[in-house]
């Protein structure tokens, strides 16, 4: 039915109208977030909680608030930060405070935090899931991968 917002999906709120964000609303190219996330195994809410908790800690205020935006409403309040200055942890830092927070053990912390990752990438715009990256160490590319224009072609022969 044109105009009527979908249904809620998960449980989790009423659709937030976002492109890329609603299955049910014409024109989004991209899945769902919820339903991604339902896609794929161990991303319950606690770990999609504890990695958003996470991430925003380890970025800029204004680039937590970004990514935020394309968020749906219910999930925003995750990674909003109220200072500027992200924390300065490592990968395993990171892996113990999604584990911490989920209530989860190590190896459904990490597959949870790649999932949930993986479903942001798919799921907001390119330059402000790629700026949130750019701000990680390097080390962080076995969850998120690199920008795709770091990635350097190889010649054949040469």
């Amino acid at each position: 039915m044109v105009g009527r917002l979908p249904r809620t999906l998960s449980g989790l709120g009423p659709c937030a109208r976002l492109p890329g964000w609603c299955a049910g609303c014409a024109g989004t190219s991209r899945p769902g977030f919820r339903r991604s996330l339902r896609r794929r195994r161990g991303t319950g809410r606690p770990i999609t909680r504890a990695t958003l908790e996470t991430l925003a800690e380890r970025i800029t205020g204004g680039q937590a608030r970004d990514l935020a935006s394309q968020l749906p409403q219910e999930l925003r309040g995750l990674v909003a930060r109220p200072t500027e200055d992200p924390e300065r942890f490592g990968l395993a830092d990171f892996f113990e405070r999604v584990q911490s927070r989920a209530g989860v053990d190590r190896q459904v912390a990490t597959d949870g935090a790649r999932a949930v990752l993986d479903t942001l990438r798919e799921s907001v715009r390119a330059k402000e899931y790629w700026d949130a990256v750019d701000q990680l160490p390097q080390e962080f590319w076995q969850l998120t991968g690199p920008r795709p224009e770091r990635l350097q072609t190889r010649r054949v022969g040469t």
